[in-house]
């Protein structure tokens, strides 16, 4: 009898570890007000520029009159109770990975995520710009910038997943700073590549998505340094 009572004991604490164990993973992929936010469908993750040379370089060149300093975007989805990120980035292209290793990567790089929302108006894009978004998935980082329907950077991926209700436009790019010169980080960036800065050529940018008068600005999931 204390045999099988002691193997009924086993089996339950075995069951409560498996159960617990599956809990916290479920949690940290969740979408759960723990952030300070209640994150929706559709949602857009704009992610603060850091000090590394391109991504300050993206910063400098395409500052709006609301002087964000963003240098890269994410489109969220909210799939139940779990979200994953779509997003166009450098480690590997155009992915879908969990919200909890987003955080991560951005943590580990210690930016900020700012989250960006659709007005009413264009609440009912979103479905297609998230199916639109997956059919982009496996396809590698555009390093040239220069629009491409065999690659994609951050913006471009998020501009074309709500490219088919017209909710972000593109507009001619600009690689000069505020002296009004082309950028030194840029003019190098392209001649390691044997191009030409592609100034005035169509495209969009961080900064540009969030200046747009279509979203607005809910809150912040994860501060960097100050």
């Amino acid at each position: 009898m204390s045999i099988v009572l002691r193997l009924e004991k086993k089996m339950t604490s075995s069951r409560f570890f498996q159960i617990t164990i599956i809990t916290c993973f479920l949690l940290l992929n969740s979408c759960s007000p723990k952030y300070g936010i209640q994150l929706q469908n559709g949602d857009l993750l704009f992610v603060s520029a850091d000090d590394g040379q391109l991504s300050d370089a993206i910063d400098r060149v395409t500052q709006t009159t609301k002087s964000t300093h963003y240098s890269h975007v994410a489109l969220l989805e909210k799939s139940g109770k779990d979200c994953w990120v779509l997003q166009a980035d450098t480690r590997n292209g155009s992915e879908r990975i969990p919200l909890s290793k987003f955080l991560q990567y951005t943590k580990d790089d210690k930016n900020s995520i700012d989250v960006y929302r659709l007005s009413p108006a264009f609440q009912q894009t979103i479905p297609n710009a998230v199916q639109a978004a997956k059919t982009m998935l496996g396809k590698p980082y555009n390093y040239t910038y220069i629009l491409s329907d065999t690659a994609f950077y951050c913006s471009d991926f998020v501009q074309r997943a709500f490219a088919r209700d017209t909710v972000f436009s593109l507009a001619p790019m600009s690689f000069k700073d505020s002296t009004g010169n082309t950028n030194k980080v840029w003019f190098d960036f392209y001649q390691k590549q044997h191009l030409a800065v592609p100034e005035g050529k169509p495209g969009c940018n961080p900064n540009g998505l969030a200046n747009s008068d279509k979203i607005r600005f809910v809150g912040i999931i994860l501060r960097g340094k100050i």
